[in-house]
């Protein structure tokens, strides 16, 4: 299903030796390259509106990532890789368009990605801004700021947390507002901080149907465990790539060289991301909603906002540098809910 794209979008299918996919390119073919990398549960079609807003001078480039849109449905995503197959798709792509380096911003899953590119090539990256992204030691399962395993086998991560509902409504093509876990819903209750309702709604939901799903996408399979809450990673799909299971060497991220500079940008109010995550099982059992939770000394919220914070203090005292910004009245897709104003920090980022 093609989605259609705002006036100034060009949608071109590219074809890598890694992938086929599609990507939405915007501004001046030899501009400076900004690569664009989606979240989790969306695709390239979320970042038209900040594309069409770069400044002169600059090429966006979303790719629709491996797993989501029109990626080749055949290309799955090995989880034991964490990152690492939307990270070389990524560079890939890079290489396609005979570009060396670009500017990377990247939302949530986009962010973790971004994550990974850092730790194996960060001589690519012109620039990194981070969207309200993953904590870079992974989602779920792991505490405190050194992101230590709850449990040695990551239980409380990976694809055994989807909410079965949302997959299936997705899987249905559901665009009604019948169900808290209506994929609309979603977006407008925990994308997005209410009462804001994008005004291209209709194409973010598409984009969001556009998910691929099966046992080896989404939600990917678990593994049983004997510790709460009784699964853990499995092996296939986006979920179980971002289990901190397979999260990779933070110390790489850490040492990096060279360092480009970190832009940071959240939203005051997002609720996916944050040290209270309303999808993070340990917030989920401290507050009752899953039952047999074993307390706060084994496994408490994943404080990501902290974790993220403390790998950026690690990597300015190595000679990084970055930069936190809140975007205040801001979800989880800042780059929706409040554009002008993330558009100001971007831009004013990039030049």
């Amino acid at each position: 299903m093609s989605i259609p794209t705002l006036p100034g979008i060009r949608a071109n299918i590219v074809t890598t030796p890694r992938i086929r996919t599609r990507v939405l390119f915007a501004g001046r073919d030899d501009g400076v390259p900004v690569v664009f990398l989606h979240g989790n549960t969306s695709s390239a079609t979320w970042w038209e509106e900040v594309m069409v807003a770069l400044p002169p001078g600059f090429l966006g480039i979303a790719p629709d990532q491996r797993g989501f849109g029109e990626a080749d449905f055949e290309k799955k995503i090995d989880a034991t890789r964490g990152p690492g197959d939307w990270a070389d798709d990524a560079l890939a792509l890079l290489d396609e368009l005979n570009l060396s380096r670009a500017h990377f911003v990247g939302s949530s899953m986009g962010g973790s990605v971004i994550w990974r590119i850092l730790m194996d090539q960060p001589a690519r990256v012109l620039s990194a801004i981070q969207v309200d992204p993953g904590s870079p030691f992974g989602f779920g399962g792991v505490k405190d700021l050194e992101g230590t395993p709850c449990y040695s086998d990551y239980a409380g991560s990976g694809g055994g947390l989807a909410n079965p509902e949302l997959i299936k409504r997705l899987g249905e093509g559901d665009r009604s507002m019948d169900s808290p876990f209506s994929p609309r819903v979603a977006i407008r209750n925990l994308v997005v901080k209410p009462p804001f309702i994008p005004a291209r709604e209709e194409e973010l939901l598409s984009a969001m149907l556009t998910m691929h799903l099966g046992p080896q996408d989404n939600s990917g399979g678990a593994e049983q465990s004997p510790n709460w809450p009784f699964v853990a990673p499995g092996v296939w799909g986006a979920a179980n790539a971002l289990s901190p299971k397979y999260a990779g060497d933070i110390g790489k991220l850490v040492a990096a060289d060279p360092k480009p500079e970190i832009l940071w940008l959240r939203g005051s109010h997002d609720l996916l991301v944050s040290d209270t995550a309303l999808a993070d099982v340990g917030y989920l059992g401290m507050l009752g909603r899953i039952p047999g939770w074993p307390g706060k000394e084994i496994f408490p919220p994943q404080p990501m906002i902290g974790q993220t914070r403390a790998v950026l203090d690690r990597y300015a005292a190595r000679g990084g540098k970055y930069r936190e910004v809140v975007i205040q009245d801001a979800g989880h897709a800042p780059y929706v809910d409040r554009l002008d104003e993330f558009n100001a920090l971007l831009h004013a980022h990039l030049t």
